[in-house]
């Protein structure tokens, strides 16, 4: 499986004041649950935005995704309006470029990402935190087979899939095994700017 990262060209390093926060985990690992609870509760906060993410393959009752196609997404990638994009699991996912005007302006911006794209995000902004969300492998597998989202390959390879790479350590981590809404109240501790350090 190949994952790719590419920044907007043009942009300088040291994207902000705004910060970054970035979810980040296994597949299954119930990372769509929590930001979309954590989004609930930011509803009437206006410094803080969830992107929708762009994706090549149509959204499902869990995501709430901009669908495009392949051709869509490749115009649009060369068109310069993507602040980051990336392969994984045979489909491109992007973030939207009007992410930097929301952190040029102060605001937190909270996406979920590829693993593979920390590195380059870090670099390109000033304020990032990583968020990894994980479950212990037999919860990750029930959810991956209750999912049955055919298009995202096998499950046993999504389980061992690892990447080796320093720049991904994550700033928090959350064990979400138990209640939704206690691991929810967590990451929006983060996502607020509160006491958060584990």
């Amino acid at each position: 499986m190949s994952e790719t990262a590419t920044m907007a060209e043009g942009e300088a390093s040291g994207i902000g004041p705004g910060r970054l926060v970035l979810v980040v985990g296994p597949s299954g690992a119930g990372k769509d649950t929590l930001l979309r609870l954590a989004q609930a509760a930011c509803i009437d906060d206006r410094n803080i935005v969830f992107p929708r993410r762009v994706v090549t393959r149509e959204s499902s009752a869990d995501e709430d995704n901009m669908a495009m196609s392949p051709d869509e997404f490749r115009g649009a990638r060369e068109h310069g309006d993507f602040a980051v994009h990336w392969d994984a699991h045979g489909h491109s996912y992007a973030l939207p470029l009007d992410i930097n005007d929301d952190i040029r302006a102060g605001r937190a911006v909270v996406a979920n990402v590829s693993r593979t794209v920390i590195g380059a995000l870090r670099q390109a902004y000033a304020n990032v935190v990583v968020v990894a969300i994980t479950a212990p492998p037999d919860v990750l597998a029930q959810r991956l087979a209750a999912r049955a989202r055919h298009s995202d390959g096998n499950i046993g390879d999504r389980l061992t899939r690892s990447v080796d790479d320093a720049s991904v350590h994550a700033d928090v981590t959350i064990l979400n095994a138990g209640s939704a809404d206690y691991h929810s109240r967590h990451l929006l501790r983060v996502i607020r700017n509160e006491c958060w350090h584990d």
